[in-house]
């Protein structure tokens, strides 16, 4: 895909109903299981109407007569106003992008197509041709393979950032500005929405709304950056793409590019291989039907002096057939997945797994496990921030450069000898503890409620942990984090080793009340008297959460 051309992720009704304006949003499409399809602006009408059909899997049998766009018209302090305007030439592709770029506040543009189901001259199905009418809009559906991005994804909608003022954007071209505001010729007549005002067959399972309130959808997909499936920062290991046929001289960085590229061809092509050998010198497989109905091999081998592995033999294209009926492929393994789904976990560490199962399902055709998409997603996490020894490995240097950054920051790193039989190895230690608070932290208290509430919540990393924390409250009943350790656990020592900080370099003030649950380690930590919290210098309060009438009521039992 090329710099300059645009790419929009637009979700795609087929079913439910065009619900007549409201005065809060204007028009509303209702659907609970929209298509979601990827607009290039290269892109032409009758390409996205294939690639609906595609995407529905009813090419041939149905065709899209006519397609709706929700076209928004003005920002309000509610939310976007709409209106419906009908996508009937390829010049109409160009209005869509222009309010991609006039209503940033809309995060996802919604189409709603009408299908019919063709018939031939004696009222039976019949195949479906290609015609162009004048002025590019497609009056049938093509018979050519949409060359539109397709992405399946969960139900989701626009998730708008509701603003005080009303504003209308007018475009550059007033062709264009008329057309999309003004223009009869496009615009949904009544009698259009009349037609779809009545429930299809599929009204009775969704929700019967008819409120002006927008439908609530998962926001993660509002976020989530699906067009860096086809973009690979550099080096990192991509896969090829498409299934074109290898060529003999053909030159792959790396093994590991050549390796991907490889199950990214067998995968696309709906074939399995073998790997007979496979070392730091060569990497040689043959189809899995290799002597019987495929003659299917490659050999790459790595070319020392230039540093690059090249194809030195290949026989190709398979011939055998593609009739495997699995919803996974031998040769979709993690590595492979961690390529694709890389630039998505760049964009958003915690997008969720079964979003990169659905993304890859999309790209590849095969569904691969939850178990292969999690460890990709932990090796490309792992591309991404290091590994998890790297990381602890930093900490140290992490509270140089905070220390360096803000003066005034307090670290106290705690650390662990290495035991090796009965013997102490002092060239290297293990992370134990580390407490940290921030100057602002510590002057914010001194204004602040003479109270902390102190809490810790488990770690799910590779090495687990607990991160303790100590939160305040200031006059207007406002909450500040003022303190913080990574420890191995709630017990008496971790407690004590976070306490005794807390008390030395944040909360030196008199008579402060401390709110925490009836943990033992708390408990403990407390009555020590080397931790100083004990009365008149401080008190506890105990934080009981309510179970009964009204669950989440805090509610402070205060001890002398």
């Amino acid at each position: 895909m090329s710099s300059e051309e645009e790419c929009v992720l637009v979700l795609v009704h087929c079913s439910g109903k065009i619900k007549k304006k409201s005065k809060k949003y204007g028009v509303k499409f209702t659907d609970r299981e929209p298509l979601s399809v990827f607009i290039t602006s290269s892109n032409s009408l009758s390409d996205l109407k294939s690639s609906i059909l595609q995407k529905l899997g009813v090419f041939g049998s149905k065709f899209v007569k006519k397609i709706f766009y929700k076209i928004p018209i003005a920002v309000v302090s509610s939310g976007v106003m709409y209106d419906t305007f009908v996508l009937a030439a390829d010049e109409d592709i160009r209005v869509l992008f222009h309010c991609v770029r006039s209503f940033p506040e809309v995060r996802i543009h919604e189409l709603y197509a009408k299908l019919e189901v063709t018939l031939d001259s004696s009222g039976a199905s019949a195949p479906v041709h290609s015609s162009t009418a004048a002025g590019g809009a497609s009056c049938s559906a093509p018979a050519n393979q949409s060359s539109v991005l397709q992405v399946a994804s969960p139900s989701f909608a626009a998730d708008l950032v509701p603003t005080v003022a009303v504003r209308t954007v007018r475009s550059p071209n007033e062709g264009v500005l008329q057309q999309t505001f003004l223009g009869e010729s496009s615009r949904a007549t009544d009698d259009e929405l009349q037609e779809f005002g009545e429930p299809d067959q599929v009204e009775n399972a969704m929700r019967d709304d008819d409120s002006d309130q927008e439908p609530h959808y998962p926001p993660h997909f509002s976020t989530l950056n699906l067009e860096a499936l086809g973009e690979h920062p550099a080096g990192i290991a991509t896969v090829g793409g498409s299934s074109t046929e290898f060529q003999i001289g053909q030159s792959f960085q790396s093994k590991d590019k050549a390796v991907l590229s490889v199950k990214d061809y067998s995968i696309r092509r709906g074939v399995e291989y073998r790997v007979l050998e496979s070392d730091h010198l060569k990497y040689h497989g043959k189809c899995k039907d290799f002597g019987k109905s495929c003659s299917w091999l490659i050999r790459i081998s790595l070319r020392a002096r230039k540093g690059t592995w090249e194809v030195r033999r290949y026989n190709g294209p398979h011939t055998c057939l593609a009739t495997s009926i699995f919803s996974d492929h031998r040769q979709l393994d993690y590595h492979v997945i961690c390529a694709r789904i890389f630039p998505l976990v760049s964009a958003d560490a915690a997008v969720p797994i079964k979003v990169l199962q659905q993304a890859t399902e999309a790209d590849y055709g095969f569904k691969p496990s939850y178990r292969k998409v999690w460890k990709a997603k932990q090796k490309a996490v792992a591309q991404i921030y290091g590994e998890w020894e790297e990381s602890y490995a930093e900490l140290p240097r992490w509270m140089l450069g905070v220390e360096l950054t803000m003066p005034g920051t307090v670290t106290v790193l705690q650390t662990s000898p290495v035991r090796v039989v009965d013997q102490i190895d002092e060239s290297t230690v293990y992370f134990h503890r580390l407490f940290w608070t921030f100057p602002l932290c510590v002057e914010a208290f001194q204004h602040c409620k003479p109270l902390v509430s102190i809490d810790g919540t488990h770690l799910y990393g590779k090495y687990g942990g607990t991160l303790l924390l100590a939160i305040a409250q200031d006059g207007n009943s406002n909450i500040l984090p003022i303190a913080f350790a990574l420890v191995e656990g709630e017990n008496a020592e971790s407690w004590a080793f976070f306490l005794s900080n807390l008390r030395r370099h944040v909360t030196p003030q008199e008579g402060i009340l401390v709110i925490s649950d009836r943990h033992n380690g708390i408990k403990s930590a407390l009555e020590d008297p080397v931790n100083g919290w004990l009365p008149p210098r401080a008190y506890r309060a105990y934080c009981i959460l309510s179970q009964h009438n009204r669950p989440g009521i805090l509610k402070c039992n205060l001890r002398g």
